[in-house]
């Protein structure tokens, strides 16, 4: 989810689906820069950093949630922070799946692009060239696709407009800094959506489920032509850079207090939901009992008429 972007709120509920993802995943994807945010390079930049502070700040305003609130599980998000905390699930999903495509990748997350708050939600820099990886998370809604037309649950959204424009900025932008032509390719992640038909394959973007990334990512590579080294190493030089990519690049704020206060979050969210889905087999249980009950009941009663 591009922070430049206006929230959406097509994701309903608490983003299950991206949640569900192994809190291990997710703890790695955002630790695995942490100690490096001292060191002034866009390595120290964790996955959802931007919309994990967009959410924060918009849950700032939640009242607290009483007694009942808590016990019936309701979720303790706002409407205003749902569609950024869902948005941080999914970068962080996306980030702990892209680690597993070995050192030749150097890997950036939430890099901030132009001279606003923009920022491309991963740069990859590897083998096959630079990928731009734009994450959508819309919980367990339908997506269609169908060349440049991109509909979630039956709503246009500009999203394959938006992921060539990044991949053309950060090709720009790297061309500058190395000094010689470069090319990018986009590509669109959806986590875990409930079904996703491609009808068309956008000309210029990838668009591709959290679960087939990985395996779309190393074709592309396979498919080359590979960079030289020197091309390679230069590549990744630039990208880390942040006056590669902003005019006036924003100081590094302290990740760890921010993955410990999303972390918060994420628990409350995750454990209210846990209740809901508890209550929800409870209910359950007492239709059957009732059902039951009154099946003994009935049957009881035509055996007593007929003796």
């Amino acid at each position: 989810m591009t922070t430049g972007e206006a929230p959406d709120a097509a994701g309903r509920g608490d983003g299950a689906a991206g949640v569900s993802a192994s809190r291990s995943a997710a703890g790695t994807a955002l630790g695995s820069a942490a100690g490096s945010a001292s060191s002034g390079t866009l390595a120290g930049n964790v996955a959802g950093q931007s919309v994990m502070v967009e959410a924060l700040r918009a849950q700032e305003s939640a009242p607290e949630r009483g007694w009942w609130a808590r016990l019936t599980g309701r979720s303790p998000l706002t409407e205003d922070a749902r569609p950024w905390y869902l948005g941080a699930v999914g970068e962080i999903r996306v980030a702990g799946l892209i680690t597993r495509l070995g050192p030749e990748w150097m890997v950036l997350h939430a890099v901030p692009v132009g001279a606003g708050t923009s920022d491309i939600d991963h740069v990859l820099v590897g083998p096959a060239g630079v990928v731009t990886v734009n994450t959508k998370n819309h919980g367990t809604q339908r997506v269609w696709v169908a060349g440049k037309a991109f509909l979630v649950a039956g709503q246009k959204k500009p999203y394959i407009r938006n992921s060539e424009h990044e991949a053309a900025r950060a090709a720009k932008l790297l061309t500058a800094a190395v000094g010689r032509p470069v090319t990018a390719s986009a590509m669109i992640v959806v986590v875990d959506p409930k079904q996703m038909v491609v009808r068309e394959k956008p000309a210029s973007v990838a668009v591709v489920t959290s679960s087939g990334m990985l395996r779309a990512l190393r074709a592309q590579a396979r498919r080359g032509p590979a960079l030289p080294a020197g091309d390679l190493e230069a590549l990744r030089a630039a990208a880390i850079e942040p006056r590669t990519w902003h005019r006036a690049p924003a100081p590094a704020i302290d990740t760890a207090d921010l993955q410990s206060r999303f972390g918060r979050l994420h628990r409350a969210v995750t454990g209210a939901r846990r209740r809901r889905t508890a209550w929800r087999f409870v209910g359950l249980l007492a239709v059957i009992t009732v059902a039951c009950a009154a099946y003994l009941a009935i049957t009881s009663g035509l055996l007593d008429a007929i003796a």
